[in-house]
């Protein structure tokens, strides 16, 4: 019964080529490739041979059994798990800046039902009601904002305001300022400014550029943080890889690159996991004279006279860094000798972007990001094509994110809200 609420995954969506199945006269049972047959349906199965006693076995620990059940699937993921867990424990109001898409409102869907955070959706409300309605996602408990309706006028002009303060000498006259403010990542980055959000998400319909620039001009960046930059998490049978800059700095001076290896540091460290960081290159330790590589060995220099302690080496190439006999015997000397490498700096953007696109294409691993990192506030840009999935791992990293940043009381908030008056109260 539980089944029939939650949107089918995408993944049964594409393998039947539809749009979007909802459960209904034509989906009782989970067709055969929905990986909740396994990991819901019989657990529920199980129970009921319990109760009914005719189970020889008794299961004691349910969550175990769940995990068993999604190893043999392939679906298991010990991090993503914690990340889970750790953003349900105190979740946080996330603005989704594209609600009038499909996938946003499956995703938001999901969101709320599983506790991880309180979406607020902006966009024409009786579209997004409609889009909802037509899919059979419940979205009754979500508040809905038009930034461009007469009934938020009055906020428009306050954070119009408060934006032209920002930018009145970088570009922006008084009207256009207010005029901004209907578009709706200008809107949903003030209200992450201004404390009426924790959190936002978007650009799965827009240039990622484009996505970007509203968050740069009124969150900034973090204290002593010059650049910005993107990382992805990609989950693979050997476990966690971590890969910067993929998204934003195209040719980094060396300073820069050791400043977006700090950040990346930083952000992998939050999630429990210790760094062990290979600065990649076409040269071993010196092997090549080229500008290229040494500006990546001046990089890591740079690195470890700030953080000695930290597991770091370079300029070094790619294969070498995951080859432990072939490293110690040519380098012995190299900090990553016995060391499982499971963070890849790139010397710019056109390696790290083209390396994620093929580790995630050719050898199937799942691709958690962009995550923007150096950012005041939590603002993370989807990428075009994020499928369900992707978009609800994205608001588990923008929730720690928010956990992290945030000092305001989530449930205070939430409650003294009048958008959330209507919120049913749930069972956690």
């Amino acid at each position: 019964a539980a089944l029939t609420k939650e949107p089918v995954p995408d993944i049964v969506n594409l393998a039947y080529k539809e749009k979007t199945i909802t459960f209904g006269e034509d989906y009782i049972i989970p067709k055969p490739v929905d990986p909740r047959l396994l990991s819901t349906v019989a657990p529920a199965v199980a129970k009921a041979a319990m109760d009914s006693g005719v189970a020889k076995k008794q299961i004691t620990n349910w969550d175990a059994y769940k995990v068993e059940l999604n190893k043999r699937l392939g679906l298991d993921n010990q991090l993503l798990r914690v990340i889970a867990n750790k953003a349900k424990r105190d979740p946080k109001r996330i603005v989704f800046a594209e609600a009038d898409n499909l996938k946003i409102l499956k995703a938001a869907s999901i969101v709320y039902e599983e506790g991880i955070g309180y979406p607020i959706l902006l966009g024409n409300e009786k579209k997004i009601n409609r889009i909802a309605e037509e899919n059979s996602i419940d979205i009754t408990d979500l508040p809905i904002i038009d930034p461009r309706s007469d009934e938020n006028e009055s906020k428009r002009e306050l954070y119009g305001e408060l934006f032209f303060k920002k930018r009145q000498r970088k570009g922006f006259n008084h009207y256009e300022s207010i005029k901004v403010m209907k578009d709706r990542n200008h809107f949903g980055c003030m209200m992450v400014e201004m404390g009426d959000a924790d959190a936002m998400l978007s650009g799965l319909t827009r240039n990622y550029a484009d996505a970007i620039r509203p968050a740069i001009q009124i969150i900034g960046t973090e204290e002593g943080v010059k650049k910005i930059a993107g990382m992805y998490l990609m989950i693979t049978k050997k476990g966690p890889i971590i890969l910067a800059d993929t998204t934003v700095n195209f040719n980094p001076t060396a300073e820069e690159l050791a400043d977006i290896t700090q950040l990346v540091v930083k952000e992998v460290k939050s999630f429990g996991i210790t760094p062990r960081v290979a600065m990649l290159s076409y040269s071993n330790f010196g092997s090549s004279d080229g500008d290229e590589a040494k500006l990546v060995a001046k990089a890591t220099e740079i690195v470890k006279q700030r953080n000695p302690n930290l597991i770091i080496d370079g300029e070094i190439q790619g294969s070498l860094a995951f080859n432990k006999e072939i490293l110690k015997d040519n380098y012995p000397f190299s900090s990553l000798v016995d060391q499982d490498v499971n963070v890849l700096i790139f010397p710019n953007l056109t390696a790290g972007n083209v390396a994620y696109t093929l580790m995630k294409d050719v050898s199937e691993a799942e691709a958690i990001g962009p995550i923007l990192l150096g950012v005041k506030k939590p603002v993370h840009v989807l990428q075009l094509g994020n499928t369900v999935r992707n978009i609800v791992n994205m608001a588990y990293v923008a929730v720690l994110d928010a956990q992290g940043k945030c000092r305001l009381d989530t449930t205070v908030e939430v409650e003294r809200t009048n958008w959330w008056k209507r919120m049913r109260k749930k069972k956690k």
